[in-house]
């Protein structure tokens, strides 16, 4: 399987763009949180890796967003984010992420891509945007994947997305990208509307067919002003879904992200941790694109390290969500986030102001961390190897960490089964 990988890397994509990725996210990368490391024995911090929301605009209207994009628009500016990008650069970080929105949107896009190519961005985007044009220029740049979210089947697109023609229009996006041999990934926010088509053997195959390179099962957050519960996942969904990435690892020339377990399968959060924080298109630093409160700036005079190494705050929410749970403590515990806002009198960072109407609403979700099943560990060692060097933990979590068995409200009992619901699916994946 490694050896068909590496082949597909070198045959269907442009080699300078291997090389990119190899040195700017990979060895640079593992810099990073080699140097994030340091500082946390240090007693500092800054993250190794950063969310920027660029944009609020979007084209589309999402079931379940809570991105003000309806609202008018908002972005960070370039000569701030050269700013952000460059003092963060100097602290050893190399890598991206660029949100929104939709980060096309963003007019001045490729000034920030082409002015930083000893960095390495991943861009989250419905692929709308990406004209052959804008392909073959992402292909100039060599330092840039873009990922592009497929939410379903045709129907399932256009109720998904809150627009007609989503899906063909997001295919296209996808199908200039790979003739213009762009290292590009798919990803998916797993729900109950899709689940059934795209968590299957038959899409990740058609996937590796059509040339992409990568995919990344999100799991829906029910959070926003409009969460729609009914879209997530039950408990045993979610296990169903670890199960299968743990097991197409080891049998498909493709690579699958996740970011909410360690290589003993053990549930984290990647802010809980310090691996990653966001910066929202106000500037606004939250603690992750979901927890929409903040106290601190990029547009603080400080020094950018000075701001996230001197913010309570943060410091405060990676402590009291590692002494919670393992998992999400916005679905989890949305009572704990409140105190936190309260005790640090954060302000709403959204536009719409309706945030802290939103939190006091909120119901308990389940999220990754399962405390009465046994975890899934990953069966490929190059995944075990990447996360016990670079995704873990980094000693957050205690040793004697016994957070409450995650109760859902509604049946008000502990559901113990440790097998995940194992259904075969007749299904067509999205043509």
């Amino acid at each position: 399987m490694y050896m068909r990988l590496a082949k597909r890397m070198l045959l269907e994509t442009d080699k300078r763009l291997v090389w990119k990725l190899a040195w700017n996210m990979g060895f640079r990368g593992w810099r990073s949180v080699q140097k994030h490391k340091a500082r946390l024995k240090r007693g500092e911090f800054f993250p190794p890796y950063l969310y920027i929301s660029i944009i609020n605009s979007c084209n589309l209207r999402c079931q379940g967003c809570w991105v003000d994009v309806g609202h008018k628009q908002e972005k960070i500016e370039v000569e701030p984010l050269h700013r952000m990008i460059n003092e963060a650069k100097r602290m050893g970080n190399s890598f991206f992420g660029l949100l929104g929105g939709e980060p096309f949107m963003h007019k001045q896009i490729f000034e920030i891509l082409e002015a930083h190519p000893d960095a390495y961005f991943q861009v989250f985007t419905n692929g709308h945007f990406i004209t052959p044009e804008v392909a073959a220029r992402l292909r100039r740049c060599g330092n840039v994947t873009p990922l592009i979210s497929v939410e379903g089947t045709d129907s399932i697109s256009d109720e998904r997305r809150g627009r007609s023609g989503v899906l063909n229009q997001t295919m296209q996006g996808l199908q200039n990208c790979l003739d213009q041999k762009v290292l590009t990934g798919v990803c998916t926010s797993l729900c109950q509307s899709n689940y059934k088509d795209l968590l299957q053997e038959s899409w990740v195959d058609r996937l590796i067919k059509m040339g992409v390179m990568y995919t990344w099962f999100h799991i829906y957050r029910p959070v926003g002003p409009d969460p729609n519960p009914d879209l997530a996942l039950s408990r045993e969904q979610q296990r169903e879904a670890r199960q299968f990435v743990v097991d197409m690892r080891v049998k498909k020339p493709i690579i699958i992200i996740d970011a909410y377990y360690d290589a003993n399968g053990q549930a984290l959060c990647p802010a809980a941790t310090g691996f990653t924080h966001h910066i929202n298109p106000w500037g606004d630093i939250e603690p992750c694109p979901i927890v929409q409160f903040s106290k601190e700036s990029i547009h603080d005079p400080r020094p950018l390290s000075e701001v996230f190494n001197e913010s309570e705050f943060l410091k405060d929410f990676r402590k009291t969500a590692a002494s919670s749970t393992r998992g999400c403590i916005a679905l989890e515990r949305p009572d704990l986030i409140e105190g936190l806002v309260s005790r640090h009198q954060a302000h709403d960072s959204t536009a719409r102001k309706t945030a802290g109407e939103e939190l006091a609403a909120a119901q308990r979700h389940p999220s990754q961390y399962m405390p009465e099943v046994q975890p899934i560990p990953e069966r490929s060692w190059a995944y075990r190897l990447a996360k016990k060097v670079a995704f873990h933990e980094y000693g957050v979590y205690k040793a004697n960490f016994e957070p409450e068995a995650w109760e859902d409200p509604r049946e008000h009992a502990v559901e113990t089964s440790s097998k995940p619901t194992t259904t075969t699916y007749e299904i067509q994946p999205p043509a």
